[in-house]
């Protein structure tokens, strides 16, 4: 039988009874069954954080409260032939989780076929000369394969840290080593940084844009691939250009020049030989997955369709089999929490919660301007991050109220959505335990913690300016306010 932690199960439980047990002393204007669904909501957000049992375990026992304590019904409710109230089952129809379990299964087949790797072996040859040249060929890997990989923590660590390991072990770099100054360090933390710029630059490049998605949806903005990747190419441009050559600076490797690096890449891609029929097909996909993706909105073509349809092309071209589809569990386990925690803040907005929310920091702030406004709750939603070791449960919990907050205030729909979604995504370059892909990359042993903190404080001071000050007037010149 597993081991579980039920001590970890103290904290959710006791913070989920005081919310409930406190309903008769609840704020005015709240109701019965609002509370209540704050209390379940609050006790599995905390359940996420100290995990134990893995995070879609801790929903599906929310969710399960949540039908059994009489706020959802499982089914839906018909009366007359009409549908009264939604079931709660219909929470994994949501289109924001189906589209990452589909992105999960075409980056799977990247990692297959092995082009994933392929593509990083000629990046290493070709950029690879000096160590500053590694630094922005590990960015430029991580930026091909970000598009469809929703998972910040399977690219850094399927696809990008193995990399680094081999390249450390060629110049002898060890981890947890003096040695690893010499190249482990400044690569691992050089691909911490632009995985953070990555996960901003693309709609489907890290699981929390999708709950941004999927809640600015409650609040009525419809966020999309294409104009997604318009509103931030320019701070995510400037900071990829950048940020590599900081970590340089700051951090540098003891060793500069590389010339055993293309080398060493040469060897591995004749190991690999030439493209196989798999990675073309793989390849083509991708590209075709990519162009469909920018296209959907001119074209009206959902983008979960587009993965849908290209996951459907994986399987006939035998690139992928079914038993891939089922293996990949990191998706299906993403289908579920993510779907009830989308449902959970669906239900606090249809009890009133989140308006009543919105309406109390409202009047708090009432006679500041809306741009005052909005750069306030992207700070609040940046540092809020050191207290939270899920940028899942920090989304769900924080994003929709604070989105809500800023329409109040006057912010232009798109442009708050976008803005805070953002700030959501770079907010993962605070801690060691921000996201699952600094997870990896700090367990590697190649970065102490206290540098990893003072770094990534400088770090997180210039992404807030980039993305607070170029990143606005950007999406000024491009009509989003």
């Amino acid at each position: 039988m597993k081991t579980i932690d039920y001590k970890k199960f103290i904290l959710p439980l006791l913070f989920g009874l005081i919310f409930w047990f406190t309903t008769p002393i609840r704020p005015a204007g709240v109701s019965v069954q609002a509370w209540h669904m704050l209390a379940i909501f609050i006790g599995t957000i905390i359940g996420c954080i100290t995990l134990p049992i893995a995070i879609s375990g801790v929903t599906l026992i929310g969710f399960t409260l949540t039908i059994c304590l009489g706020l959802a019904p499982l089914a839906d409710k018909i009366v007359n032939g009409k549908v009264i109230e939604k079931g709660a089952i219909n929470a994994f129809a949501n289109s924001s989780a189906w589209l990452i379990v589909m992105a999960f299964m075409i980056s799977r087949g990247i990692v297959k076929t092995g082009l994933g790797q392929r593509i990083a072996l000629y990046f290493v040859k070709w950029f690879g000369h000096k160590s500053l040249g590694l630094g922005y060929a590990i960015g430029a890997i991580d930026l091909i394969v970000s598009p469809a990989t929703p998972s910040n923590g399977a690219r850094a660590g399927g696809v990008v840290y193995p990399l680094i390991q081999s390249l450390a072990n060629t110049f002898g770099s060890k981890p947890n080593d003096p040695s690893r100054r010499k190249m482990g360090a400044y690569l691992t933390f050089t691909e911490f940084q632009v995985n953070i710029i990555t996960s901003s630059l693309f709609m489907t490049a890290c699981a929390p844009n999708l709950i941004a998605v999927a809640l600015a949806g409650k609040a009525g903005v419809t966020l999309s691939w294409m104009p997604w990747l318009m509103a931030s190419i320019v701070p995510a441009a400037i900071c990829l250009i950048v940020v590599p050559y900081f970590v340089y600076k700051l951090y540098p490797p003891e060793i500069k020049e590389t010339p055993n690096a293309k080398e060493w890449a040469d060897g591995e891609l004749a190991k690999m030989g030439k493209l196989t029929l798999s990675e073309k097909l793989m390849a083509a996909i991708f590209a075709i997955t990519l162009v469909l993706w920018m296209l959907s909105s001119t074209l009206g073509i959902d983008a979960t369709l587009i993965a849908f349809i290209s996951v459907s092309l994986l399987l006939l071209t035998g690139v992928l089999t079914p038993k891939d589809l089922l293996s990949e569990t990191g998706a299906w386990n993403i289908l579920i929490w993510l779907s009830i925690l989308v449902f959970m803040a669906e239900k606090l907005t249809q009890f009133g919660l989140i308006g009543w929310i919105s309406s109390s920091i409202s009047s708090a702030m009432k006679g500041l301007n809306w741009l005052i406004v909005l750069v306030v709750l992207a700070l609040v939603l940046f540092y809020t991050h050191y207290l939270f070791a899920s940028a899942t449960a920090h989304n769900s919990a924080m994003y929709l109220p604070l989105l809500t907050v800023a329409i109040s205030a006057g912010a232009p729909k798109l442009l708050a959505a976008q803005f805070l979604a953002q700030f959501s995504a770079i907010m993962g370059s605070t801690t060691h335990y921000s996201s699952p892909a600094a997870s990896v990359l700090a367990s590697s042993g190649y970065v102490k913690q206290d540098e990893w903190w003072k770094l990534s404080f400088i770090f997180g001071i210039f992404y807030i300016l980039i993305y607070g000050i170029i990143g606005l007037a950007w999406m000024k010149l491009i009509g989003m306010w």
